[in-house]
């Protein structure tokens, strides 16, 4: 049990002296994609064989998260603990490359004999980010709690509540201008203090993991990669709000996010880094983790805790805020995974020095799921600001098969598509609102020459259609008769009547939905309609041109 900021300091300084005894760590992504295409077995044969090999002391096969580059996967990278050579990338590894993998490793063969081999430094995926939130993936063992504090897991933490009074916690989190990535974009000290001022014998913290965008798994790649991160974040917030309760909402579609986060509480909870009088203090956290069914509306804040109080997952009426009435109608900090897993390195580093990175509206990093048509798919971090060219054709790589550039889509099924006229946008909240997209939780879809942008927008319309909780008109038959419209188009069975009317059932239901989803469902109908027109007048019946 560690029970001082002290203790925890010295058993760092422990596992980094054991950590100097080994040579060279052979990190084996075990992220779902990776397991999805057998890497689970390629670690086992690589253990198999290092184990046979002579001269194999001081290397160590490791299971850890998602390194990012999913396209190259299954990825083995090879991590120098001395720092006698960069990190170096294995790419497409297979069961059966392991024992020539292991010989190249271990006897420095050239790497020619194994498979695609680049130094991380020289990948230009990984040249152009910037890991916060993703700092430990690919890099820490998610089952070991040694792992994470070895990386100076749970020192922000202890230090927050021997250092730092709540208030000063909420300050610094306002200094960094964290905005909630969930996809709202609101401040997150704001919210902390909202929730902090209110008078209650009851608090509690909610971690939203309810992660449903059609080719987004950020939130899903960081409860894999780093757990105990996510729980650190959301103790500190316990105690900055005066909580003592968290749950973390996952979706039953991520088992192993699920499995890895509640070991991840048990070791904590083992360990005196959950449960009662953390770090000798009077502070108490306990964290539970919740099941969703995957209904994609159970993202928006008030249907999850409808939810999680064990109703069906409709939205609530705002206000009451949650920062009043939220789980049980007791004051509720709800944040996403990714806000929370900012937290811990916002404390250790300062809020300043997360201000550092971003723009003036938009400060930090994001995570985004890079998807679609573009050659390096995969998870990625990069500074706000930067340029959706920049994410395209410098950390994706560009196009897949060298086709020419259509459109990319930011902010899942409710965001927009834009053109390759405006791909010099920076990314940040109020310049892609301003194009008529949204930040969103992360996901971004890039499309080519070959995709119809009526056809696009009639799959994301299909899609909140079909995920619409059913309890306001305006999103129950509006995105309905929005898609039956769309589709007279696809059919070239519509006329110029219909064009217009498209674009007025488009404002009706963002003006008058009840919630997010029903408000953002247009987006990309209204994004399309402003940019690809043409390609709706060509869905026209002839006889009305």
């Amino acid at each position: 049990m560690l029970q001082t900021l002290e203790e925890l300091e010295e058993l760092t300084k422990t596992l980094q002296a054991k950590r100097a005894e080994i040579k060279e760590e052979i990190n084996v992504c075990l992220g779902t994609n990776c397991l999805a295409i057998g890497n689970d077995e390629t670690k086992k044969a690589l253990e198999e064989r290092l184990a046979q090999k002579e001269g194999a002391s001081g290397y160590k096969v490791k299971p850890v998260g998602c390194h990012g580059l999913c396209a190259q996967g299954p990825l083995v990278m090879v991590n120098s603990a001395t720092g006698e050579r960069e990190e170096i990338v294995y790419e497409k590894v297979q069961k059966a490359d392991a024992e020539r993998l292991i010989d190249a490793i271990v006897g420095d063969k050239p790497a020619e004999t194994v498979a695609d081999l680049r130094c991380r430094t020289d990948i230009p995926f990984f040249a152009k980010q910037k890991k916060i939130v993703l700092e430990n993936a690919g890099i820490i063992n998610p089952d070991s709690l040694d792992d994470y504090i070895l990386n100076k897991g749970y020192h922000a933490l202890f230090y927050a509540l021997t250092h730092l009074s709540p208030e000063e916690v909420i300050e610094q989190v306002k200094i960094s201008a964290l905005r909630g990535r969930g996809g709202g974009g609101y401040p997150t000290g704001l919210k902390w203090e909202s929730v902090a001022k209110a008078i209650s014998g009851k608090k509690y913290v909610i971690c939203n993991g309810d992660e449903g965008d059609p080719g987004a798994f950020m939130d899903r790649a960081v409860m894999e990669s780093d757990p105990h991160r996510v729980l650190e974040g959301m103790a500190i917030c316990g105690y900055a709000v005066g909580a003592d309760q968290g749950f973390i909402y996952v979706r039953a579609e991520y088992p192993v996010a699920v499995d890895r986060l509640r070991r991840a509480i048990k070791d904590a909870e083992r360990n005196g880094l959950l449960g009662q009088k953390i770090a000798g203090t009077p502070f108490s956290f306990s964290i539970e983790v919740r099941l969703g069914g995957g209904a994609f509306v159970c993202g928006e804040a008030t249907a999850l805790i409808t939810s999680l109080e064990g109703n069906r997952g409709n939205p609530r009426q705002k206000p009451p805020h949650l920062s009043d009435q939220g789980y049980d109608a007791q004051p509720t900090v709800l944040n996403n995974v990714e806000t929370y897993a900012n937290i811990p390195p916002i404390l250790r580093n300062g809020g300043e020095w997360y201000a550092g990175f971003g723009v003036e509206k938009s400060k930090g990093t994001k995570v985004f799921a890079l998807t679609g048509q573009v050659k390096h798919t995969g998870l990625v971090e990069v500074p706000m600001g930067m340029t959706l060219r920049e994410l395209i054709f410098e950390v994706g790589g560009g196009i897949e098969g060298d086709k020419a550039f259509k459109a990319v889509q930011t902010g899942g099924p409710s965001g927009g598509c834009i053109p390759e006229a405006l791909l010099d946008q920076s990314i940040d909240y109020e310049s892609l609102k301003a194009v008529g997209s949204i930040m969103g939780s992360g996901g971004v879809i890039v499309m080519d020459e070959t995709s119809s942008m009526v056809d696009v927008a009639k799959f994301f319309l299909e899609f909140c259609m079909t995920e619409s909780c059913g309890k306001c008109v305006p999103c129950r038959v509006g995105t309905a008769q929005l898609y039956n419209l769309l589709d007279k188009f696809t059919k070239k069975e519509a006329n110029e009547n219909d064009l217009a009317l498209l674009e007025e059932l488009c404002q009706t239901i963002k003006e008058t939905s009840l919630c997010g989803l029903g408000q953002t469902a247009p987006n990309p109908v209204l994004s399309t309609l402003k940019y690809f027109k043409e390609e709706y007048i060509a869905g026209l019946k002839k006889e009305s041109l």
